[in-house]
């Protein structure tokens, strides 16, 4: 493990007529390419997605779920594309699979595979927005994967821990499929070939991504999964649906931060943002947001057609008051959920010429998902994050979409798009939006400041994680406050994220994550 070390300060990268930027230099050069072509910035998120597939399988793969904000002509939209759990999956079909006495969800294997939803996201939104041909834009991803390419870093470094973790706890026939494509060590720069991975792009670009859903993939993974006593059934995958949402949003000092309803735990964000607001700028008070936002989450948020709450009042003017009254300025305490009735992943944004963005996050999750590959479809395992507890709002059940942890957000001021921003990385992602957000609007920063800013990761009850740039003086203030501060060398715990923001002439301003192989592209 290695410290966060910046040789010099990165810079705001400005362009006029396109700008992309994502986790890879490869993957924002395939979106580039398609404004270049004439496409616009719905058709450069799709490539830029398919791409990431293909040079970042660490972290995303065709059986990741993905969630979108697009602006597009003045409005903002919101895309929910995250899997449903399987039809015959509850807590006695788990139990009666791993054991009767089994309490919490097996993280890798057939069991939390939940239906895979990027593919069938791609394909709604370039049905709604894309104006090149869907197999176009897959053409970078297919040209990769068939022929190779160079490794980046970071991925590099994430794909060898998870190979190292995988040897260790991924035994028995259904994981072979990880083993033949990701089961090596790698260096950066080293070619990497993906051939199944491109025949499966190629049965999804030529089908529209009915092969994944209906047709050959799909009944392959039906048949794995019989073979593995998994849950899934092409049933399953014939069923799942795109949602197009109404994003949900708080004012924030003269801006409106905006992010996609439950089940994506992007209202967790707003919620601690919803509290900070009361206060000036201060990392005590952020952290004892965070905590009761996550609280509230854990309570109230699943599966909106499971919830027993209505999700706008937990981002109630008077709920954010409530919760505000409840922090000791000077105390760190433990915070439960409130009554609101009283008061691993890829990101990239895209812009175009004509002043269209997109928000856009994809995830497996944990790194390589499931562990389960089927012909070149790395499948997700979302279901990990359900509950055996039946006392749980996020309890299993057969087609319940799972509280989810990838959030992409978008920021407007005025009535007018503002910014694309994202952080990855698990729970730490509503914790990189509010640090991110305060940075930009409470500190001033410039957007590349704002994402190189030392960063925090509250963990459980009082421990937090700061990363060794936060400074002595900070830590000891947090001490005694009664934090438990642990300083952390693993730079990847405190996500990677990207920002493009639509200046008042129309120009853009990009800056990507120091803590990733990131990358802008601009035309």
């Amino acid at each position: 493990m290695k410290s966060l070390q910046f040789s010099s300060k990165r810079m705001c990268v400005y362009a006029r007529r396109g700008m992309v930027t994502t986790g890879n230099a490869l993957a924002s050069s395939a979106g580039i390419r398609m404004l270049e072509k004439g496409g616009n910035a719905v058709d450069a998120a799709i490539a830029c997605a398919a791409v990431l597939c293909v040079v970042e399988p660490t972290a995303n793969g065709l059986g990741s779920d993905n969630f979108a904000l697009i602006w597009n002509k003045d409005r903002l939209y919101g895309m929910n594309s995250s899997g449903r759990s399987p039809a015959l999956f509850s807590k006695e079909a788990v139990q009666a699979k791993h054991g009767k006495d089994t309490e919490t969800m097996p993280v890798s294997g057939w069991t939390p595979v939940t239906v895979p939803g990027a593919v069938a996201g791609w394909v709604s939104m370039h049905e709604k927005f894309g104006s090149l041909p869907f197999e176009q834009v897959l053409e970078p991803a297919i040209s990769y994967a068939e022929n190779g390419f160079p490794i980046g870093q970071e991925t590099a470094r994430m794909w060898n821990k998870g190979y190292e973790k995988a040897k260790k706890n991924w035994k028995g026939s259904e994981y072979d499929g990880y083993f033949e494509t990701f089961g090596c060590t790698v260096k950066p720069g080293q070619i990497i070939a993906e051939k199944s991975i491109a025949q499966a792009l190629r049965d999804i670009a030529g089908t529209r991504g009915k092969s994944l859903y209906e047709g050959r993939l799909a009944a392959r993974i039906d048949e794995e999964s019989r073979k593995h006593g998994g849950f899934v059934r092409k049933e399953d995958l014939a069923a799942h649906k795109v949602q197009w949402v109404d994003p949900v949003s708080i004012g924030y000092k003269g801006y409106e931060v905006w992010e996609i309803p439950p089940n994506g735990q992007g209202i967790t964000a707003l919620m601690a943002l919803n509290t900070i607001k009361h206060f000036p700028y201060d990392k005590h008070v952020h952290i004892e947001a965070i905590k009761q936002a996550f609280a509230n989450a854990k309570a109230y948020i699943t599966d909106p057609d499971w919830m027993k709450t209505d999700y706008h009042a937990l981002l109630s003017e008077s709920f954010g008051a409530h919760c505000a009254s409840r922090i000791d300025l000077n105390q760190a305490k433990e915070h439960g959920p409130s009554d609101p009735a009283c008061s691993g992943t890829v990101y990239l944004c895209a812009a175009d010429q004509y002043g269209n963005m997109v928000s856009m996050i994809q995830s497996n999750y944990m790194g390589f998902g499931s562990g389960i590959m089927v012909d070149g479809v790395s499948l997700q395992n979302r279901g990990a994050d359900f509950s055996l507890s039946e006392e749980d709002i996020n309890f299993a059940g057969p087609n319940k979409r799972t509280y989810h942890t990838i959030i992409p957000g978008f920021i407007t001021k005025d009535g007018k798009a503002f910014a694309a921003f994202g952080v990855m990385g698990g729970y730490m992602q509503p914790q990189g939006h509010v640090q991110v957000v305060t940075n930009m609007i409470d500190r001033h920063m410039d957007i590349q400041s704002a994402l190189d800013a030392p960063r925090w990761m509250w963990d459980r009850n009082n421990v937090v994680h700061v990363e060794p740039g936060m400074g002595e003086e900070t830590v000891a203030w947090l001490r005694a406050k009664g934090h438990t501060v642990v300083i952390e060398n693993e730079y990847s715990l405190f996500g990677r994220g990207q920002i493009i923001v639509r200046m008042e002439n129309g120009v853009y301003c990009g800056a990507c994550e120091p803590r990733t192989d990131s990358n802008i592209a601009c035309c």
